[in-house]
């Protein structure tokens, strides 16, 4: 061990573990202590409610799984006795009757310290509130003679708010040396930059050197990059660990007249398309491997969307767990057959055609009498959809594999996503990505794929998918005047109304046509009821169709497009600050 007054060697454990594996990831902060104690270091550090998983959700109200984290960190503290590394790990932990995200410090056989999350995340995806109690400000704890400030996450994202502890500001004052930031930050596009202008901030403010780790992998619908840094006090990049997979590295710190310092490596990071690429990839083979499913299987349609998917279950699972079904009837193109064919091929994957004629004929005969003398409309274009549904939910249930949907975020939000089978199934990669996207990616597939992905290289989409013009196809409730402008135009309006909730006046005001905009924004309002149907989904924006943007199904309000009207404050009474608290009790 190096730890002195003015030495320390950090190991930062950036791990994938498993909401509610207890034993699995108590098993991983071993194997990573190992490694630390070869590296001959101090101290681990392991991401936010790491021996829990993260986010665990309600799931973190039971007793039971309280006592089973405890138990698994109480294991852990007794094997500290042995002298080698000192461990910080986050565990669910009930104190008084209270439950906290709490973040223990494990060393020489016992529980040395342990210190509570302060400020609660209640926004976006995180619900912290509902289910801990807030933790109080406490001072640094002290590591083999140094003092270490651990704020947990959300405790270094101040906002000007008397809500917000200056948890950073109160352990700087309170003699702390160095940082240590557990977090379970989870990935949305350019969300690095966020991060790190937000540690330089506490970087900046407190004088302190800061150690940012992060957990990687998918849960759920959230997908955790990873992209663990460290700062030293001067502002300067110490270390960068890499986005998208696990790593066990250990950094040696030095305090010299200017303070703790350490150089570290830097490794480059996937962002941008490549970043919601590698989240894709990362967040399906996490859903399919965590919830135990042999392999997947999907509709291949011979269009762009499918084909994405099929990409990314081979780079996430490998070819021999990816089954393709192609499902014509007598409106499909000889071309959609042929490049779906020769996807299949260059994927490697296993494929099959099912023509779905007599299926959907059954229907149609099923239904004869009930429809007689009721003109044929969209009803009966749409059997052919659920036909495809059924049967990919047959195959699944027969061979136990689970069916990827494939309805992108543009067709999610105008209620189009029903065509080739999109609603049913377990997991969506591409729930999150526009239209426009899905174009960027596949051709981004074609020239580069992310580390550690299972499928082949080179041009594995044919260009002709990718080229060839979308088809527009009737679907469920909508008519001829229904159709969709340009998806660039499409994907723009659709932004401003589900990623920034702009007013129609606004978007119109910057250029939109006003029929458009109003069809648009209606189309997103009645599609509400079936995305609540539809297959969880990887998230790498700021508000997707999970548990970011969540509108009731029954709403009558619309927006009429008309100019806001502004407030009339002269209407409001003010009360004095004493009637107030009075009022208050």
């Amino acid at each position: 061990m190096t730890g002195t007054a003015s030495q320390l060697a950090i190991t930062l454990a950036q791990l994938n573990p498993t909401v509610g594996d207890v034993a699995g990831n108590a098993a991983k902060a071993r194997a990573a202590r190992a490694q630390a104690r070869a590296d001959s270091a101090d101290l681990v550090v392991f991401p936010e409610l790491f021996i829990a998983g993260y986010p665990p959700e309600d799931l973190v109200l039971k007793p039971a799984f309280q006592s089973a984290c405890r138990s698994a960190i109480e294991e852990l503290a007794r094997e500290t006795a042995d002298g080698g590394p000192a461990m910080l790990i986050g565990s669910p932990w009930v104190d008084n009757g209270k439950l906290y995200n709490a973040c223990a410090l494990l060393d020489g056989g016992r529980i040395a310290a342990i210190r509570f999350k302060v400020n609660l995340p209640n926004y976006g995806v995180f619900d912290e509130k509902r289910v801990f109690a807030r933790g109080p400000v406490a001072g640094p704890m002290t590591i083999r003679g140094i003092r270490v400030g651990v704020p947990i996450c959300e405790d270094t994202w101040l906002e000007e708010s008397e809500d917000y502890e200056n948890v950073v500001e109160c352990l700087a004052e309170t003699g702390a040396e160095i940082l240590i930031v557990p977090n379970g930050s989870p990935y949305d596009r350019d969300k690095n930059d966020l991060r790190l202008s937000i540690a330089v901030a506490r970087v900046t403010e407190s004088n302190l050197p800061l150690v940012y780790l992060n957990q990687v992998g998918g849960q759920d619908e959230l997908v955790f990059d990873g992209a663990s840094f460290a700062l030293n006090a001067d502002r300067s990049l110490a270390a960068q660990l890499p986005a998208f997979e696990e790593s066990v590295t250990t950094l040696r710190w030095t305090k010299g007249d200017a303070g703790w310092r350490c150089d570290g490596p830097i490794a480059p990071l996937v962002e941008g398309d490549k970043g919601d690429y590698a989240a894709c990839v990362l967040g399906l083979r996490d859903y399919v491997d965590k919830t135990g499913f042999p392999g997947v299987l999907l509709g291949i349609s011979g269009g762009i969307d499918s084909a994405l998917c099929a990409a990314i279950a081979v780079d996430a699972l490998g070819a021999e767990r990816v089954r393709g079904v192609m499902l014509p009837f007598r409106f499909t193109a000889q071309v959609s057959l042929d490049d779906a064919a020769k996807l299949a091929k260059a994927l490697g994957i296993r494929y099959e055609v099912l023509p779905i004629a007599p299926a959907v004929n059954g229907f149609e005969e099923i239904l004869a009498a009930t429809f007689a003398g009721l003109p044929r409309d969209i009803t009966e274009e749409n059997l052919q959809a659920r036909a495809r549904g059924t049967l990919l939910m047959a195959i699944s249930n027969k061979t136990g594999a689970m069916v990827v949907t494939t309805g992108n975020k543009s067709e999610m939000s105008v209620g189009y996503a029903t065509l080739y089978g999109d609603m049913n199934g377990g997991f969506n990669p591409i729930k999150d990505i526009y239209k426009t996207e899905v174009f960027r990616l596949s051709s981004l597939r074609n020239s580069w794929k992310p580390d550690g992905a299972l499928g082949p290289s080179g041009e594995v989409i044919p260009v002709n998918i990718i080229t060839r013009p979308p088809t527009a196809e009737l679907r469920e409730n909508q008519t001829d005047q229904d159709s969709l402008p340009p998806y660039d135009m499409l994907d723009a309006i659709l932004e401003r109304l589900v990623e920034r909730e702009e007013p129609l006046a606004s978007i119109v005001a910057e250029g939109f046509d006003r029929e458009v905009v109003a069809r648009i924004d209606r189309l997103l309002n009645i599609a509400e009821y079936k995305r609540r149907q539809a297959a969880p989904g990887v998230k790498v924006t700021q508000r997707n169709f999970g548990r970011d943007r969540r509108y009731p199904i029954t709403n009558r309000f619309r927006d009429l497009g008309k100019a806001l009207p502004e407030a009339d404050e002269t209407l409001v009474s003010r009360a004095g600050k004493g009637s107030a608290e009075a009022f208050e009790g």
